[in-house]
Formats: C-alpha cells, sequence, structure tokens
C-alpha cells in the first residue's frame, strides 16, 4: 500500500515562501506520476502542479505559474513543491498524490489520482 505524507506547511506573511515536501513508501516512487493539489475551505479540491515519472514533464494551473515550482527526487522517494510569491488566496490545505495511469500522466483531475496524502496546512496572510 502506498502511503504519501505531506510536510513543510505552515503560517507566512504575503510575499513570502514555504517548500511542501511530500515523502512516499510502500510503492514504486518512480513508477507514479506525481501531483499537489489544494483545497480551502467551503471550495473544491484544485490542481496545483503536476510531475510525470522523471521530471522532464511538469504541468501548472494558471493561478500558480511562474511561482510554484514542482520538483521530484527518486533517489529520496519524494515529491516537492516550491512556493514563491505567495498570496492570501494561497492558503489552503495542500495535498499530494500519486497517479498510477502513466508514468508520464500530468492531469489535473483529482479523480485520477489513486493514492492522497492527508495534506498540510498552508496560511498566507496579508
Amino acid at each position: 500500500q502506498v502511503q504519501l505524507v505531506e510536510s513543510g506547511g505552515g503560517l507566512v506573511q504575503a510575499g513570502g515562501s514555504l517548500r511542501l515536501s511530500c515523502a512516499t513508501s510502500g510503492g514504486a516512487f518512480s513508477s507514479y506520476a506525481m501531483g499537489w493539489f489544494r483545497q480551502a475551505p467551503g471550495k473544491e479540491r484544485e490542481f496545483v502542479a503536476a510531475i510525470s515519472w522523471n521530471g522532464g514533464i511538469t504541468n501548472y494551473a494558471d493561478s500558480v505559474k511562474g511561482r510554484f515550482t514542482i520538483s521530484r527526487d527518486n533517489a529520496k522517494n519524494t515529491v516537492y513543491l516550491q512556493m514563491n510569491s505567495l498570496k492570501p488566496e494561497d492558503t489552503a490545505l495542500y495535498y499530494c498524490a500519486a497517479t498510477r495511469r502513466s508514468r508520464w500522466y500530468i492531469s489535473g483531475i483529482p479523480n485520477e489520482y489513486d493514492y492522497w496524502g492527508q495534506g498540510t496546512q498552508v496560511t498566507v496572510s496579508s
């Protein structure tokens, strides 16, 4: 059973930066494309970024392009989300997810991911 554990969330002022990590275990990490999603109170879960198995292909939501960077270290079974120039509207619970559909699959659709972490809270104050 694949397990994903997010970390790195916290409280930061607008304009600041955070780096989220998602450590995985119980599966062949390099077999999975990975994604980050977020969910704010009262809103649906939304796509943030995705990365192919080798990091060669990435996909970003328009709202984070140019500010967030997704990366992965297959030797450490970990995927990262570097978040710069944070805004109050980035406040949400951030989840990482893994998909078995294809190592190259960088979908933004939550239902197409098979494994999820419990989330890490990011709060951006104005």
